[in-house]
């Protein structure tokens, strides 16, 4: 599953392709990101309106936004409430169910604590936590993700479906190397998906520039 990304990505056009991410680019970018885990100490740095959040239809930008604020969040989460990676595991970043559920966590709690909010609200956001604790649970068994180690979810054809290869197990030596890599294919993929919808909505005989 390395370098591939299990969404629908925005299609909105561009007027010109994307440039491939080099060896280059994502050392830097690991850098950069990796500097900025190190200094978030809240529940998820996010300074955008409070909404939720479709990783189906993200543009690249607003995409590295959100990776960046939800790995904030799921770190100060699992730090506060000593969660085990029975509940959230290091790659959980690269399995789409952890995401959709850590990323509805993040933006309830965002909504709860807004400033103006009603005051039941942290109450409220607890209670909505203890069931998102159970669902965590019970994604993270069936994903087969482990504390050192990590397999793709798995998923079953149906008839008349191609079959599903076999997921092999990798393991886990550095997981904010992994991350920085897993956003930067990312970003890169959904560069790519523009690139490849602004040339087939393109009018036939419509020449750049024209």
């Amino acid at each position: 599953m390395d370098g591939e990304v299990p969404w629908q990505f925005d299609t909105e056009p561009v007027d010109e392709p994307g440039e491939p991410v080099s060896d280059g680019q994502l050392t830097i970018f690991e850098a950069e990101l990796t500097d900025d885990l190190d200094r978030l100490g809240g529940p998820g740095d996010w300074d955008g309106p409070v909404e939720p959040v479709d990783w189906r239809t993200l543009t690249e930008a607003q995409a590295e936004a959100q990776w960046r604020a939800l790995d904030g969040f799921v770190t100060w989460l699992r730090t506060t409430y000593g969660l085990p990676p029975t509940v959230v595991p290091p790659l959980w970043h690269r399995h789409p169910e952890l995401v959709e559920e850590l990323s509805a966590l993040h933006t309830h709690r965002l909504a709860c604590y807004e400033p103006g909010s009603s005051g039941s609200g942290p109450l409220a956001w607890h209670a909505d936590f203890a069931d998102a604790r159970e669902r965590l649970r019970e994604w993270v068994a069936t994903s087969g993700t482990r504390l050192d180690r990590d397999r793709p979810t798995r998923t079953t054809s149906w008839p008349g479906e191609p079959a599903v290869a076999p997921a092999e197990e990798t393991p886990i030596t550095d997981r904010q190397a992994d991350f920085a890599a897993f956003v930067a294919a990312d970003l890169d993929s959904r560069r790519a998906a523009r690139a490849v919808a602004a040339r087939t909505t393109r009018p036939p005989g419509q020449r750049r520039g024209v």
